[in-house]
């Protein structure tokens, strides 16, 4: 085993031996003038790594070959990146968030609203575009760390959670990002099943998705912000048409069954929530793009970027999918459509416009792709952070490993998964509102004057020993769990409005935010970290 420049180790590696020297961004070896284009910005064998030396020298080969991205979790130094970003970095953010979230998946979440919580489309639409620009505040928060640390998501979450405990962070992001990965693949399969009317099977068109997503994550970076760049263009001019065909559909007139009453409160509530959840879940994973853009970048900007992205995006998708569920209400054909699947539906939808029509769902189908990538990309990362034996191995290797379980959990349980996953997700998304208010907390309140040191990152001894808010975090879980309205558990809290409210959210941050601060500042007292 060893490192570029750095020294050679001969035992059996353990995670003892991460404590190592780390390099200063004047030290780095072999540091070379970053260009401009960030999308440039190539290693070329720089990178310090822990992998042995036949992997890292494939890694180089690939990477000056066929620019696949070397790095993994390694800290990306000030040295690898441009000296400053344009305003047309700002806009290739908002283009990233802005495809990644123009697709289908977020359409089913606003389905829910008229179909599931019985909301008119006026009061569906109002909720549903404020529950999901408050839940992509928090993601455009988190996006901010990546520029200002070189270091990715879940590295962050050391500085707070601790060694250990951030660990568990690690495992709750991938099952979220392998779990969409499914999602996504299903839909998309589905989709294009539908429109072959069932000449192709849900299991052929779900691999044809995962081996588009493999392909561009495979290659990592470069080809993830290009792919990014454009992919919104055939969605935007679909879902136009989708709202040219099936918008004389939406029942406009629908109101909101038993307005006023506990029930629609209850009902209002879980469905702001709910919307909140979906541009929430990429929190965890924020910053995994951005790490290659200047210190110096404002966070403000990087904040607002992805903010203007993720929330428009999303905000249409929520609209379109409130549109056709309350369409779904009152016409026959598109809810016998609903029965089968989302996909379904939007076939439906688009059905008289015919053979283009079927070319339209096709774009859509294909369209989830782009919502796929980014996810499979920090699920990759992910299996590094888990262990040294799993940082060896190289990030593109990993890759592979999550699209080939998604994609075989996906058409295995097609049948059922479907459901469990979406079902499973809502609750999984519990913990990035704790880990978010804590990540908050940890700056504003213990690091507003000491800082960070972005260079321990990779150092146990030097990070927080986690106790604090660990116990926040499971304390806030508690609070979810008797706060939660779900299709497999209500909360014992939750049961006391209407048929049920989901509090979930609220009360597992409010009970977290105030566990932590006490909580650190005796665990800062008697550990001094």
């Amino acid at each position: 085993m060893s490192t570029t420049g750095a020294h050679a180790v001969s035992t059996t590696p353990t995670e003892k031996s991460f404590e190592e020297s780390h390099p200063k961004d004047s030290g780095h070896p072999r540091a070379h003038a970053a260009p401009h284009d960030l999308l440039d910005v190539m290693e070329q064998g720089t990178v310090q790594v822990d992998e042995p030396k036949i992997l890292h020298g494939w890694n180089v080969k690939l990477e000056k070959l066929l620019g696949v991205e070397a790095r993994g979790i390694e800290r990306v130094l000030e040295a690898d990146k441009p000296p400053k970003a344009t305003f047309a970095d700002f806009v290739q953010i908002v283009l990233l968030w802005f495809s990644a979230n123009l697709t289908l998946n977020n359409l089913a979440i606003g389905l829910l609203g008229p179909l599931v919580f019985g909301l008119g489309l006026t009061e569906a639409m109002c909720v549903g575009t404020f529950g999901t620009i408050a839940g992509a505040m928090g993601t455009a928060y988190q996006s901010t760390w990546g520029p200002v640390s070189g270091n990715r998501t879940m590295v962050v979450a050391r500085y707070t959670m601790g060694w250990w405990p951030s660990k568990i962070c690690v495992l709750l992001n991938m099952v979220i990002m392998l779990g969409y990965g499914l999602v996504d693949c299903l839909i998309a399969g589905q989709l294009l099943s539908a429109v072959a009317g069932g000449s192709m099977t849900v299991i052929v068109g779900t691999i044809i998705a995962a081996v588009i997503s493999l392909v561009v994550a495979l290659f990592g970076i470069k080809l993830f912000h290009v792919y990014e760049r454009y992919a919104f263009l055939p969605q935007i001019l679909v879902l136009f048409i989708l709202i040219g065909v099936a918008g004389p559909y939406f029942n406009a007139g629908s109101t909101t069954a038993g307005l006023g009453t506990s029930v629609a409160v209850a009902d209002r509530v879980s469905f702001f929530f709910l919307s909140a959840s979906a541009p929430l879940a990429w929190c965890p994973a924020a910053s995994d793009y951005f790490v290659y853009f200047p210190k110096n970048c404002a966070r403000i900007k990087v904040a607002a970027s992805t903010l203007l992205g993720l929330g428009l995006s999303s905000v249409i998708m929520v609209l379109i999918g409130v549109g056709l569920g309350s369409g779904a209400l009152v016409k026959t054909e598109w809810a016998d459509a609903y029965d089968v699947s989302a996909g379904a539906l939007v076939v439906e939808a688009l059905s008289p416009l015919g053979a283009f029509g079927n070319f339209c769902s096709v774009v859509l189908a294909l369209g989830l792709i782009a919502n796929n990538i980014p996810g499979t990309y920090s699920a990759a990362l992910g299996f590094q952070l888990l262990g040294r034996w799993f940082r060896v191995i190289p990030r593109w290797i990993w890759v592979i490993v999550s699209v080939v379980i998604y994609t075989v959990c996906a058409c295995a349980g097609r049948n059922n998964l479907f459901n469990i996953f979406e079902d499973f997700l809502a609750l999984m998304g519990y913990w990035t509102i704790m880990w978010c208010t804590l990540t908050l907390e940890e700056e504003l309140i213990f690091r507003r004057k000491i800082g960070y040191n972005w260079d321990d990152w990779n150092v146990p001894s030097r990070l927080p020993i986690g106790i604090a808010a660990l116990i926040a975090f499971c304390i806030g879980w508690v609070g979810a769990v008797l706060c939660m309205y779900q299709v497999y558990f209500t909360g014992p809290i939750a049961k006391l409005v209407g048929d049920g409210i989901d509090l979930g959210f609220p009360v597992s941050a409010a009970w977290t935010g105030l566990l932590y601060p006490p909580l650190r500042y005796l665990e800062l007292k008697h550990f001094k970290r």
